[in-house]
């Protein structure tokens, strides 16, 4: 039979013709082991004809049965090939090698095959080993003696030179590829004659007539003679560019889903991108943000919407050179793009466009800024792509990418690859713009609720600092408060909410109202945080599921921890009581640092378990420092050591307590701390004795008017005789009530705090019942004593001692006039 010559893709001979049906002996068997197809070329190989042996068992057809244990697991085989000895029709027996496939799609079955003879043209096998060799399209082959000198090349290898096998004979390879490939391939080549071994490496060659380099996947390997001596070498060579651009594109695109968005910083991100577009996809590349951006409650324009002028704010850029001398904006700067400009074009379609310098995008940018004309110049700029940041339906900016180095325009796939990157750093920018807003709108919350200015007081001086955790961390809820007590004393608070959210900031201001509250009636700390407790607890009771966020605590539940201090300015003492919460420093008017040591109480929320306070006396110019544990913990260092560092710190020689705090915080806390800090800094005052008055009262009614007596005296050494009036009535009224219906021991008090020229007047008894306010009647001959008392001066109120009670009113005096005034 004649070969058929295929000249082209298709052809219109019938395929039966063209491979010759009858040249294999093709048998087709069923599960059960019957005959169910016979073609010519099984007639042929057999002798019977198929309608002899269709339907009949395939066994019949063997010289000689097989023994069931030489039989292969048929059932278990995709494939079976061996020897069969069959009968011939004539009866004789014909040894012939089979190759049976397993049919298991369908009704199963086995597809035996064999090849007869006589379609081998035996004088064409060297020809058709000429042309497979010359005209092989797959890849580039050389073959090399000995001497790795070069004997053959096919069309491939010619093509990917430029060279013809003639001007090659007898070179080389790294005279034939100058630099390092040819001198990598050449030792690949040494290696392979030396130990028979193939060899592997990849190298990059530019073929003539383009711009990009070629990278090529090499493989070397022996030629060996019928002795199985190397007699020289093979070179085969796969263009596998486009494999490889494709493989540094996903690289890429990895790589960037590791380096973009790593923080919620806008500037930050939008520089990542630059970062990651530079050296891989262009040479220079800026990023500009819309000025929108700035306002972070301002919308944002649709995408198609924008109007020209536009104006950016360049927010990144990254070059191939240091210094990045392309730009012609620095970072920060504004400047205004018009109608037909390549951002504008670029941002109204919405997808990224390739530009060459004599586009009119291009060229009316460039002819408007005669910097950025210089630059294009200087640099030899060829080719631009502009790319649209847009995310969820919204613009954001354009990424502006530049090639000057890399000799090859921008192609497709950069192109598409541009905007895989574009799309991925405009939504980590359009997350951190979003969470930017959020989380300063919940600082905002979080710094209204807690003291805008601390209050002026005769007790202490303080300074406080708060700041919010990192980014990442959220806004949390620590507080801090200063909360003017009665008898000159002041409160010192300080707290912490487990987790960080807007719920914790809810729940800080939440307890913050509480502790003050709880503080205007004098609670005494052990007390004040029992109830705080309480409160903690119905709160978490309170709290539906839909509350319980990730940051909320297990179960959504509420925690916190609180420390509260009152000082008493006329004692010097301090009581402490502590719930869950780091332990108080304190520094000696000599300079000696420690902490407080507290009883240990549980962090509030638990309910049920007992709170204790501690007494200590602080003279006057001691330091108490109260904190959270943000101040303290790190995860690069442990709390003893935070601690150590934070006492160390307090004994240092800052003039004031604004530059101690500040101080503090430089040195224990890195620019962006992980947890929220709150941090509050007192230094006690002491009232001179000359301030205060004490008188012991007999529980008799006649002792009222020498106690009036005695106040008044006081009043006069202290020059406030115009207070004289209010205090009289005051003194007289609480005695009074004191010695009808108290028990002793009775004692006055008078305090006066020269700091607002003010004037307390206590009144203390054994008694526990509390006096209130009450409407007397027109016939009563008494109760309004109390209602006068409060009427004339500015706070009174009622406060729980170990031993009674203590009534007290506070008046507000008018300031002195200045020395010869009238």
């Amino acid at each position: 039979m004649d070969e058929p010559v295929i000249t082209g893709r298709t052809t219109t001979r019938p395929l039966d013709d063209v491979v010759g049906e009858a040249l294999t002996a093709r048998v087709t068997v069923d599960e059960r082991g019957r005959v169910t197809g016979w073609n010519a070329g099984a007639e042929r190989l057999l002798g019977y004809a198929a309608e002899e042996v269709v339907g009949r068992p395939a066994g019949e057809l063997l010289a000689e049965p097989v023994p069931a244990e030489d039989l292969p697991p048929f059932a278990q085989l995709p494939r079976w090939h061996g020897s069969l000895s069959l009968r011939h029709r004539d009866g004789r027996r014909l040894r012939t090698k089979v190759l049976a496939h397993h049919r298991t799609s369908g009704p199963g079955e086995w597809l035996l095959v064999r090849a007869l003879g006589g379609q081998r043209p035996e004088l064409l096998d060297d020809t058709f080993v000429t042309w497979s060799f010359a005209q092989s399209p797959c890849c580039a082959l050389a073959l090399y003696d000995t001497r790795l000198r070069l004997r053959r090349a096919n069309a491939e290898m010619e093509h990917s030179v430029a060279l013809t096998e003639e001007d090659m004979l007898g070179l080389r390879v790294n005279e034939i590829v100058d630099g390092p490939a040819g001198d990598r391939a050449e030792q690949s080549m040494a290696r392979v004659l030396e130990t028979g071994e193939p060899q592997y490496n990849e190298n990059f060659l530019r073929v003539t007539g383009e711009t990009r380099e070629h990278a090529w996947s090499v493989f070397m390997s022996a030629l060996r003679d019928a002795r199985g001596e190397v007699r020289g070498v093979c070179l085969t060579a796969h263009d596998t560019t486009e494999q490889y651009w494709a493989r540094k594109r996903l690289q890429l695109i990895a790589e960037a889903g590791r380096r973009i968005g790593t923080t919620l910083d806008v500037m930050r991100t939008a520089q990542e991108l630059a970062d990651v577009t530079v050296p891989e996809l262009a040479d220079f590349v800026s990023v500009d943000l819309l000025t929108a951006l700035d306002d972070l409650h301002e919308p944002l324009p649709e995408a198609g919407t924008l109007v020209a002028p536009l104006v950016l704010r360049r927010a990144a850029h990254q070059s191939v050179t240091p210094g990045v001398p392309e730009a012609v904006i620095a970072l920060g700067e504004v400047d205004e793009y018009p109608e037909g400009s390549a951002p504008v074009e670029t941002l109204r379609s919405g997808r990224a466009t390739v530009y060459e310098m004599t586009h009119p995008a291009i060229t009316a940018l460039v002819a408007r800024d005669p910097a950025r004309a210089s630059r294009v110049r200087e640099f030899g700029v060829h080719s631009v792509m502009a790319v649209p940041l847009s995310a969820r339906g919204t613009n954001l900016g354009v990424a502006v990418l530049v090639r000057h180095r890399q000799a090859q325009l921008f192609q497709q796939d950069d192109v598409v690859l541009a905007e895989e990157l574009a799309a991925r750093a405009a939504v980590c920018i359009d997350n951190a713009r979003r969470y930017t807003r959020e989380r300063g709108t919940a600082v905002m919350l979080q710094r209204s609720l807690l003291p805008q200015r601390l209050p002026e007081q005769a007790a202490v001086e303080v300074a406080s600092r708060y700041l919010p955790a990192g980014a990442h961390a959220g806004v949390g809820g620590d507080w801090f408060d200063v909360i003017p007590l009665s008898g000159a004393r002041v409160a010192l608070v300080v707290g912490d909410i487990v987790g960080h959210g807007i719920h914790a900031s809810a729940t800080m201001g939440r307890l913050r109202t509480a502790v003050r509250t709880l503080a205007d009636i004098d609670l005494p700390p052990d007390e004040l945080l029992t109830h705080l407790d309480d409160l903690v607890a119905r709160l978490s009771t309170d709290r539906g599921p839909g509350d319980r966020g990730p940051e909320s605590g297990a179960a959504g539940e509420v925690g916190a921890t609180c420390l509260y201090a009152v000082y008493d300015p006329i004692s010097q003492r301090c009581c402490l009581a502590r719930a869950g919460h780091p332990l108080p420093a304190v520094v000696s008017p000599d300079g000696v640092a420690d902490l407080v040591h507290l009883p240990a109480g549980p962090p509030l929320g638990l309910g049920g378990l007992p709170f204790e306070s501690a007494e200590i006396d602080l003279p006057e110019g001691s330091l108490l420092a109260l904190y959270t544990n943000g101040l303290i913990k790190s995860p690069d260092r442990d709390t003893d050591e935070g601690v150590f560092r934070l006492r160390h710190l307090l004994t240092g020689p800052e003039p004031n307590l604004d530059a101690l705090c500040d101080r503090i915080l430089t040195d224990l806390l890195p620019p962006r701390p992980p947890d929220d800090v709150a941090l509050l800094v007192a230094r006690t005052r002491a009232l001179d004795a000359s301030q205060v008055a004490t008188w012991d009262v007999p529980s008799d009614p006649s002792a009222v008017a020498q106690t009036r007596k005695d106040a008044l005296a006081q009043l006069d050494s202290w020059d406030l005789e115009d207070a004289a009036f209010v205090t009289e009535l005051v003194v007289s009224e609480l005695v009074t009530n004191a010695i009808r219906h108290a028990e002793p021991p009775i004692q006055l008090r008078l305090i006066h705090l020269t700091h607002d020229n003010s004037l307390i007047c206590e009144v203390s008894d054994g008694g526990n019942t509390a006096p209130h306010l009450r409407r007397a009647r027109s016939y009563d001959e008494g109760g309004r004593g109390l209602l006068l008392v409060a009427q004339l001066t500015q706070r009174w109120g009622t406060r729980q001692t170990a031993k009674g009670k203590t009534i007290w009113a506070e008046q507000h005096l008018e300031p002195a006039p200045p020395e010869g005034f009238y």
